[in-house]
């Protein structure tokens, strides 16, 4: 409602309600309070006559958002010195908060419980957003009890590397200690070319931010922002005005000196070659995701190694030059059974390889440093991946920062052998790949290219150095760019004593068939199915259900037998490796049915091979089979019912 002068001027001459005027992108608004309001209060009425739903914004004194009012339930209104008639500026708070912000935050939502998960959401956007104060933010202090296993016993441990009492140089006796003789720090450079660690690990870098005098009290991981900054009043929005305050600045691409995981560990080599068996049978190339978990990687300064236990294989297309990944039903399901079974996804694997004698088994050597190690479409979806998975870390504003998703490409080496090559790309290359900056080439798959601005998007420039004919370091635009600035070498490796979390079979024929293999005698069916269990009889019954893909099928079997419901206490069992819970498991009912419709079926008992002609009623021998389970009339010579899939049975 509008207020005259008059109203205005007889308030303020002796009231004690007065009138605050509310500045905003929006518009103007007007609110009545009193002197003796609490800055808390002056939120709520704030909030009531702005009409939101949620407390995500704040409050200046200033027009350049400058003395922000910070909520208190204990400070009033003429604390702060407001007046009748005076404007107080509002601002949307989005993406992370910062020291004061957060303050603002815990008190409002002490306030309204009712609005926790919302600023809850706000909190953890992943976008990079501007802040609203120069200070260094940091994470919720909830947020420590989500990070990994693995990077809470890291924090415990100081990572000083210990070094013996040199014969030589040392003058003290066993109890001293000198500077030849002194533990290392775990990012000590000498160490590491001496050891031939190219990366120290994140959590050296991480110590090494938090060394020194301050201890670490003015660090602050921040995600690279390449978007324009919402909210600048100063001017119309892109493509129609841009300033100094709202414009990303340039960015200079430099080697990343960490990386988040040292190493990439699969636990025994049956793993890979059962991946590999589909481009041996088919020609064709594959990809896969690593499930596994992390731990602690003992050869590195507070490394972490990636164990890889499985690897799934989504819906694809391939062919011997190229790879299309399809849209994937089942990604949520396979996510949840890796949970049950201890495990997540670690990274993801593909192949380029391409045969040049098949007599010796040898392939081509194609990536190396005259052509490329990774393309720049390879770096792009590793960038989306690792933006999919990111690393939780308490240090950032928002939650997370970098990711310990890794890539795994299986090549030909120097000797023309099947190898392994593990990487990751930067965290400067992940910002690029969010905000839709970096794009392939198309003659030249070792160059990126930048995009160029558009009345769309905004791009800032992107520079990385290198030297010219003459020696001299020289800065270059990147169009086109070498992608090489964005990559970080992860070895891949196998132990020398294997380790199982699943069974390996000493025959690649004996394993159940891995999903979404569309070729012969890869399908996963309820006859592979039969055949497997089958094979398996003479096995006890935890070794013969320790394997992912067998798990897989079984947890999404859903139209013949739902079974997921059931599989809980199974695959405790395989992650126990408790055989006494694995076999009270199988007296279940819902194994004993699964075993009765095997045992209809005719394919794997010889002795019911001539019960076939029983399966077809008296009258023409041609005529055809009708199924027991869901009545469809079936031709004579398939052995399953060609809708259901179950076995043709006795009648």
């Amino acid at each position: 409602m509008p207020v005259c002068s008059g109203e205005l001027q007889e308030r303020e001459a002796g009231a004690d309600v007065f009138v605050l005027r509310i500045q905003s992108a929006d518009g103007t608004k007007r609110i009545e309070t009193e002197q003796t309001v609490t800055t808390k209060g002056l939120y709520e009425l704030v909030k009531a006559a702005c009409g939101f739903d949620h407390y995500d914004f704040a409050l200046y004194r200033e027009r350049n958002y400058t003395k922000e009012i910070v909520s208190s339930g204990s400070q009033e209104v003429k604390d702060i010195g407001l007046k009748h008639g005076d404007i107080v500026y509002l601002r949307l708070v989005e993406g992370p908060s910062t020291s004061k912000a957060a303050e603002r935050s815990a008190s409002v939502n002490s306030l309204a419980s009712s609005h926790s998960s919302s600023l809850s959401s706000a909190t953890f956007s992943r976008e990079a957003t501007p802040s609203t104060s120069s200070k260094p933010s940091t994470a919720p202090p909830e947020l420590a009890i989500l990070e990994d296993a693995v990077d809470l016993e890291l924090y415990k441990l100081d990572g000083r590397i210990k070094r013996n009492r040199d014969e030589k140089l040392c003058r003290h006796n066993s109890n001293g200690c000198c500077v030849h003789c002194s533990p290392l720090e775990p990012w000590d450079e000498n160490y590491l070319k001496e050891q031939k660690i190219k990366h120290f690990s994140f959590h050296s870098y991480l110590k090494k931010l938090t060394s020194g005098a301050a201890r670490g009290k003015f660090v602050a991981l921040e995600d690279l922002n390449c978007k324009i900054k919402s909210g600048c009043r100063d001017h119309p929005p892109w493509p129609k005005g841009i300033c100094s305050k709202c414009q990303p600045s340039a960015i200079t691409l430099n080697r990343q000196p960490y990386r988040h995981v040292d190493n990439v560990m699969f636990e025994n080599t049956g793993i890979v070659e059962r991946f590999l068996n589909y481009w041996r049978t088919s020609g064709h190339q594959r990809i896969g995701f690593l499930f596994g978990k992390y731990e602690l990687h003992p050869d590195v300064p507070l490394g972490i190694r990636a164990r890889v236990a499985a690897i799934y294989e989504p819906p694809q297309e391939s062919n011997r030059d190229s790879i299309r990944l399809l849209d994937d039903p089942h990604d949520a399901d396979v996510d949840e059974l890796a949970r049950l079974l201890g495990l997540h996804r670690v990274g993801w694997i593909f192949t380029d390889l391409l045969s040049e004698n098949l007599a010796s088994g040898t392939v081509k050597h194609v990536r190396n440093i005259k052509t490329h190690f990774l393309t720049a479409q390879e770096c792009i979806l590793a960038g989306h991946l690792q933006n999919k998975y990111p690393n939780r870390c308490k240090d950032s504003s928002n939650g997370y920062f970098g990711s310990k998703f890794v890539t795994v490409c299986v090549t030909g080496d120097e000797k023309k052998q099947v190898h392994m090559e593990g990487y990751a790309v930067s965290a400067q290359c992940m910002a690029l790949v969010r905000d839709n900056c970096l794009i392939p080439t198309k003659d030249a798959p070792e160059l990126g290219y930048i995009r160029e601005s558009s009345d769309k998007q905004y791009v800032p420039d992107v520079y990385y150095k290198e030297k010219d004919v003459y020696g001299n370091e020289v800065q270059r635009l990147g169009r086109p760019l070498p992608v090489e600035y964005l990559l970080v070498d992860v070895p891949a490796s196998t132990p020398l004593v294997p380790l199982y979390t699943f069974l390996e079979r000493k025959d690649v024929k004996q394993y159940f068939p891995v999903e979404n293999r569309l070729i012969d005698g890869h399908i996963q069916d309820f006859s592979a199915l039969a055949d497997y269990l089958a094979k398996s009889r003479s096995m006890p019954f935890l070794d013969a259900v320790s394997d992912f893909h067998l798990l897989f099928y079984l947890y999404r079997m859903e139209d013949m037998l739902p079974m997921k419901s059931q599989l809980g206490p199974l695959l405790e069992a395989v992650r126990t490796k408790d055989k006494a819970k694995a076999n009270e498991w199988k007296s279940r009912e819902v194994w004993k049915t699964l075993e009765e419709l095997i045992e209809a079926s005719s394919n794997h008992d010889d002795s019911s091979m001539s019960n076939d002609v029983e399966f077809v009623p008296s009258g023409d021998a041609e005529q055809n089979w009708i199924c027991t389970f869901c009545t469809f009339i079936n031709s004579r010579e398939l052995p399953a019912c060609e809708i259901c899939n179950l076995p043709r049975s006795r009648q």
